[in-house]
């Protein structure tokens, strides 16, 4: 399976031939503009599962109410670790000085 993904990701850049920048480019862009979303998302989803989990179940039965916290805290960690690898992913960016790929401009190649 990570062939897979790693072949897919190699195949475009390979045949439009880019630079190592790029493909550091388009994998940061990868994570922060899909990956992270994502996983803050499924962290708000889990959260938000152990928050009605605690409501609904957890009046009624106090081991419910026990298991409605423990995946509160599991989402509120999720989220911290969600937003610490988008904080270390920006980090790099800019210690690299990797911009943007909206920032670049780009040559236009072709015929005129």
């Amino acid at each position: 399976m990570k062939k897979l993904i790693f072949i897919i990701f190699l195949i475009p850049n390979t045949i439009f031939a880019a630079s190592a920048v790029d493909l550091l480019d388009s994998a940061l862009n990868i994570v922060t503009k899909i990956l992270i979303p994502i996983a803050f998302a499924l962290c708000l989803l889990y959260f938000f599962w152990g928050v009605v989990k605690y409501i609904n179940k957890g009046a009624i039965n106090e081991e419910a109410a026990k298991e409605g916290k423990r995946v509160m805290i599991w989402g509120v960690v999720g989220i911290f670790i969600a937003f610490s690898i988008w904080g270390i992913v920006k980090f790099i960016q800019t210690e690299l000085v990797i911009p943007d790929i909206e920032k670049i401009e780009r040559p236009v190649t072709g015929n005129k």
